[in-house]
């Protein structure tokens, strides 16, 4: 096991570290733990797949776990503010379903021994996603942090379906040829 891979483990083990800090307001400040977990977390997504490229160390595993961590950390984030009623529903969904719209490409793309990467777009979406995340959790006492904290929900919505149309432009006929 290499230190990317332990990297992914470690991220999905801190997923109900930050849930639990998050939803027991007992805990002393806990929302400023349960983003500094989730600040933790997020920074092990960028190091996991610098370190894997820069020393060759990328794995099958790797390939597939690292995704679906980063994947289980924003949904699972976004899911818990919904549901404590900080970020609509609604909005959470689209963002989900952008994320098995993309995970169904992938899939149909490796079935035809096709790679998609992330692409720009779809980094910068998980990128704000993920500070939106973090800021939310943070109700910052500062004046205009609420507003911020919607124009962030907002831009991460609209970065959502950016990068699900660019997914789906250079990638259709992959899936086209996958649907034959």
């Amino acid at each position: 096991m290499n230190l990317p891979n332990k990297l992914t483990i470690f991220r999905v083990i801190l997923v109900p570290v930050f849930l639990v800090l998050l939803y027991i307001d007992k805990i002393p400040a806990h929302n400023y733990w349960a983003a500094a977990i989730f600040i933790i977390a997020s920074l092990t997504d960028m190091l996991d797949g610098k370190i894997a490229r820069k020393y060759n160390l990328v794995t099958n595993f790797g390939k597939f776990m690292d995704p679906l961590a980063d994947k289980l950390l924003v949904c699972s984030g976004l899911i818990a503010l919904s549901d404590l009623g900080k970020i609509y529903g609604w909005i959470v969904i689209v963002i989900i379903a952008r994320e098995f719209i993309i995970s169904g490409f992938r899939l149909v793309a490796s079935d035809n021994g096709v790679v998609i990467a992330a692409s720009w777009w779809g980094k910068v979406k998980t990128a704000v996603t993920m500070v939106t995340i973090i800021l939310v959790v943070l109700e910052l006492p500062f004046p205009g942090s609420a507003i911020l904290n919607q124009v962030l929900i907002y831009i991460s919505l609209v970065l959502t379906v950016i990068s699900l149309l660019d997914y789906i432009m250079k990638n259709y006929k992959i899936f086209l040829e996958g649907a034959h």
